[in-house]
């Protein structure tokens, strides 16, 4: 089991905020949940006179700070973004050059487009259409532009959609590549980029490596393995090659019957091992809690009682081991940025806390794999013993080429954290014994010298600086098309002129130009992914040339269920008229991360706008985060807000005779309730209210406070928003349809 939940790596960085002319933000409130960060964004404005434009469905912390807001209704950003592009196309803002030269696949954009006028978009947006026209002018008209998102634009039914539709509006404006441009993601905590390179999802290897035997192999001789003791893991080679349980279902692995168990190799989900992971933040919570009431073990490691020990019924069984802090462990974590940072340890562990790899270890040794466990970190320099958690850096270091990680050894990273003044906040640049290194070096860092790469796909500096065009990934042409980048965007100081396939061991004496010594061809891997001798990437640094390849950014997705982004409605929406127009995926898809996930055969099997006819919108609070667990045992964090709470307009709640500071029931689709309190704002409109989702200990209605071992009750419990979040998945990453739901209330 894994997490899904990935959203996309920045393509350039906060600093680099500073350089934008226009900001627009599309389910994000860094105002919130990124209050540092914030700065670089209110910077803009003080350096650029940057307009920052807010799209969401409340007007939250940073619209108040915008220029430009829209009030969009949740789930509908594709129609919105389609409704930009159908002005710019119409008004012939495009960047047309950039779009010939370094894209494919634009005319379908701009067909679908044309579909989406300032009208239509109203319609089913709610934004009225002289806002889409004024946003869209400001927009176009002050490049470079950045384009932000996080969770509201992701935890959809078509997730997948909004986060390609956003770097499609960015490619027809050119800006791509740009300083002061690119799509810049949001991640959630100071490592979620670092777990997501790291291959804590279901789907892939660290580094982003698929599960094919290939794969498989190049690991487990990195790792110091036999091939097929690895196999040997698994029940049988085929389970190697499938995609586990997400996080997002991971409770149908215990609860599942039929074609779940049978995916599942014949078997239930047995035990649960947890670390740092809030149960209570998953969507669904009574089917959560179905899950780990079928489980024979639950282990939970935590600095804090993670409160599915509280949730589950289970008497036995259930194990709570004491994990340390951040503060406790050392060790390098990955930025939103791609830039990664060395923690060093503060304290010693308290009390009988222990550091996760310590637990992981001992976990191994009574699995009997620790010698394989740790072998690699071994390898580089045939040591006797590791040093924790140096070599495990530059373990991650050697053998994940995929995303350029070769560069970023715990000795540079110790360096940058030491040297932290001698970098420049707008571009990452070093000074003085740091020149030539960009902070943290952001991925991809192909070598060793190399200086980190702050902005994708920037064909305006050479290699050894950042510079790159788009990968090479789909091949060499699709439908008689080249894919390649045309002859004009050569990356700056390359050998190569134009576009180019990425490197291989079969076409780097061609496309570089160059002779191999058969030593080196017996060195070599098959490709720069793959190559752990690092030969082709270094051959590539010294033509210039980025491995991976300088081709066209693609709009269309030819194995996807929809090849270019398309409007769908939510799973649950309150316009059922629309519905007919813009339905869910017709099949429901079977074996999706070993699980069958509903699209129209739910959303069409009944109106479910009559009896739930309120959007639900979910959120974080400046002073929480995540499920709430340690902000909620601070006294001076919970007198800011000290119980769980409902945003809700006067207007709506007038309907149903509720006061503000009165309790209130919200009832789901999904037969489950919560029992929050009313807050009155204008914040949202009438039609929809918002809960946050910090908070566990009540479920129900029911207070299951006497849950918590003696000592550890938090100084604030109540009710988890997800136990009403709705059913709703993507069709290609699972991610939960959170941001986009319905409800009812009434007054408790």
């Amino acid at each position: 089991m894994a997490n899904t939940w990935g959203y996309g790596a920045m393509t350039n960085h906060l600093g680099d905020i500073q350089n934008s002319k226009a900001i627009i933000i599309f389910g994000s409130s860094p105002a919130v949940n990124h209050p540092v960060g914030f700065q670089h964004f209110l910077k803009a404005k003080e350096r650029n006179n940057a307009q920052i434009i807010v799209v969401d469905p409340r007007f939250t912390r940073t619209a108040a700070k915008a220029d430009h807001y829209a009030p969009i209704r949740p789930g509908t950003d594709v129609a919105f973004m389609y409704g930009m592009m159908h002005i710019i196309f119409e008004k012939g803002w495009e960047d047309k050059n950039y779009i010939n030269d370094r894209v494919y696949g634009m005319d379908e954009i701009r067909k679908e487009a044309k579909k989406w006028t300032p009208e239509v978009v109203e319609d089913v947006t709610g934004v009225p259409a002289e806002t889409l026209i004024q946003i869209t002018t400001v927009y176009a008209k002050n490049r470079p532009g950045t384009l932000i998102w996080a969770m509201g634009l992701t935890q959809h039914s078509v997730g997948t959609s909004n986060t390609r539709i956003a770097p499609i509006l960015q490619l027809v404006l050119g800006n791509m590549g740009k300083e002061g441009g690119g799509t810049n993601i949001l991640r959630g905590h100071d490592n979620v980029q670092g777990a997501t390179d790291m291959g804590c999802l279901a789907d892939n290897l660290p580094g982003y490596y698929g599960l094919g035997e290939p794969a498989w192999k190049y690991f487990a001789s990195s790792w110091g393995v036999d091939f097929e003791w690895l196999v040997g893991r698994f029940k049988s080679k085929e389970m190697m090659s499938r995609p586990g349980f997400s996080l997002a279902r991971w409770y149908e692995g215990a609860t599942g019957e039929g074609e779940t168990i049978s995916n599942n190799a014949g078997t239930k989900l047995k035990a649960l091992f947890v670390l740092g992971n809030g149960i209570t933040s998953i969507s669904q919570q009574a089917r959560v809690k179905a899950g780990l009431d079928a489980l024979e073990m639950l282990v939970l490691v935590d600095p804090f009682v993670n409160e599915a020990a509280v949730l589950t019924d289970k008497q036995d069984g259930v194990y709570l081991l004491p994990a340390a802090t951040q503060f406790e462990t050392s060790g390098s974590v990955v930025a939103t940025n791609r830039s990664a940072q060395w923690r060093y340890k503060v304290v010693e562990p308290l009390y009988e806390s222990k550091e996760d790899h310590e637990l992981m270890f001992e976990l191994a040794k009574r699995l009997g794999f620790y010698k394989e466990y740790t072998k690699a970190m071994l390898m580089k320099e045939n040591k006797k013993d590791f040093i924790w958690p140096d070599d495990a850096t530059d373990e991650i270091a050697r053998i994940v080429k995929s995303i350029g990680l070769t560069g970023c050894t715990a000795k540079r990273l110790k360096a940058h954290t030491d040297n932290w003044h001698l970098f420049d906040e707008v571009s990452l640049r070093g000074y003085g014994p740091m020149k030539g290194e960009y902070y943290g070096l952001p991925w991809p860092c192909w070598t060793e010298t190399h200086s980190g790469s702050p902005v994708l796909y920037n064909v305006d500096k050479p290699v050894s600086e950042g510079g790159m065009g788009f990968r090479n990934r789909f091949g060499m042409e699709h439908n008689g098309v080249s894919q390649m980048a045309g002859d004009s965007v050569t990356v700056k100081g390359s050998k190569i002129k134009g576009g180019h396939p990425q490197i291989t061991k079969d076409n780097i004496e061609q496309i570089l130009g160059i002779k191999l010594t058969e030593a080196e061809k017996a060195k070599m891997g098959p490709s720069w992914a793959m190559d752990k001798s690092n030969i082709i990437v270094e051959k590539c640094m010294e033509a210039g040339v980025a491995p991976y390849g300088n081709a066209r950014a693609r709009t269309i997705v030819w194995n996807f269920p929809d090849p270019i982004p398309m409007h769908r409605e939510p799973i649950h929406s309150p316009r059922t008229d629309l519905v007919a127009k813009y339905p869910s995926y017709k099949e429901d898809k079977k074996m999706h991360y070993r699980v069958t996930t509903k699209f129209a055969s739910l959303q069409q099997s009944k109106d479910f706008a009559k009896e739930f006819p309120i959007n639900l919108v979910t959120g974080r609070l400046v002073n929480m985060n995540g499920s709430g667990v340690e902000n909620r045992g601070s006294k001076y964090l919970v007198e800011l807000t000290p119980e769980m709470f409902a945003d809700i307009n006067p207007d709506l709640a007038a309907n149903y005779g509720i006061r503000n500071g009165d309790m209130m029931w919200v009832h789901s689709p999904e037969g489950t309730k919560v029992k929050v309190k009313a807050r009155f704002t204008q914040s949202v409109l009438p039609d929809r209210i918002f809960l946050p989702f910090h908070w566990a200990g009540h479920f129900q209605g029911k207070d299951l406070s006497e849950r918590y071992p003696e000592g550890t009750k938090p100084y604030s419990v109540g009710e988890s928003a997800n136990t009403v979040t709705n059913y709703g998945y993507d069709i290609i990453t699972q991610i939960p349809e959170t941001k986009g739901g319905l409800c009812r209330i009434e007054k408790a």
